[in-house]
């Protein structure tokens, strides 16, 4: 079976075709391009250098966030509209999960974040299961980051803490300051998601995945827009 894994969620573009044991090809930048120009190209591309036609496809993983909106709407979009196109199942991977993937066999606890602004910050906590998946150990949540801290030392238990993801050189002052040695960091290679790792997630869970129509992005709040139209709504209902 092979699968095609989009990753558009953050300022990282990912693609990949995968089959059950090997990656066909992948491809991954990290510069300021415009994902929605970029995207479908992206997916030719490796399309054609696997010589997979789009009708050979087994289903579609994709990143359903949190991350940008913009960035989450763009990859869950081309996916679903793929999948109902081609009558393939898809599955949405948690961006965060993505992440922390890159850590497999790290023997403390995984930390993959990404900048929310505010001191805030989209992230959770995982372990490795085997060395083909990670464990959630702490639900992904948007969250203050120094709310953040004292949580992962209790639940680490004197373990090393892997903080892993491109913004974490942002936090990574905070980070030190309150967890001092416990606190440990990735590579910068490490800090990119790999559609690959969305394509094998994917694929344990295809016979369970949705229809084009019932995947949903995964934004872990409101948009700002949203947010205030809501709190408009509440207190217009309230002055009547």
């Amino acid at each position: 079976m092979r699968v095609l894994a989009i990753d558009t969620s953050n300022l990282v573009l990912s693609v990949a075709v995968v089959e059950e044991e090997r990656v066909l090809a992948e491809m991954t930048t990290n510069q300021q391009k415009n994902h929605s120009i970029r995207l479908m190209d992206c997916i030719s591309e490796l399309l054609d250098a696997t010589d997979t036609l789009p009708e050979q496809l087994g289903g579609l993983g994709v990143a359903k966030g949190p991350g940008s909106y913009t960035g989450v709407r763009i990859g869950v979009a081309t996916a679903k509209s793929m999948a109902w196109s081609l009558n393939l199942p898809v599955v949405g991977v948690s961006s965060l999960q993505a992440v922390a993937m890159n850590a497999l066999g790290f023997p403390g606890l995984i930390v993959p974040l990404f900048d929310a602004r505010r001191g805030q910050v989209y992230t959770g906590a995982y372990r490795t299961e085997g060395m083909a998946s990670v464990q959630l150990q702490e639900k992904e949540a948007i969250i203050l980051l120094r709310d953040w801290l004292p949580m992962l030392r209790e639940q680490a238990q004197g373990a090393p803490i892997l903080f892993l993801g491109e913004d974490v050189r942002l936090h990574r002052e905070t980070i030190v300051q309150e967890l001092g040695e416990q606190a440990q960091f990735a590579s910068p290679a490490m800090n990119h998601p790999r559609a690959a790792h969305i394509g094998f997630l994917a694929m344990r869970h295809l016979q369970d995945g949705k229809n084009a129509h019932e995947l949903v992005p995964e934004y872990l709040q409101l948009a700002e827009a949203e947010a205030k139209w809501l709190a408009q709504k509440q207190e217009g209902s309230a002055k009547e």
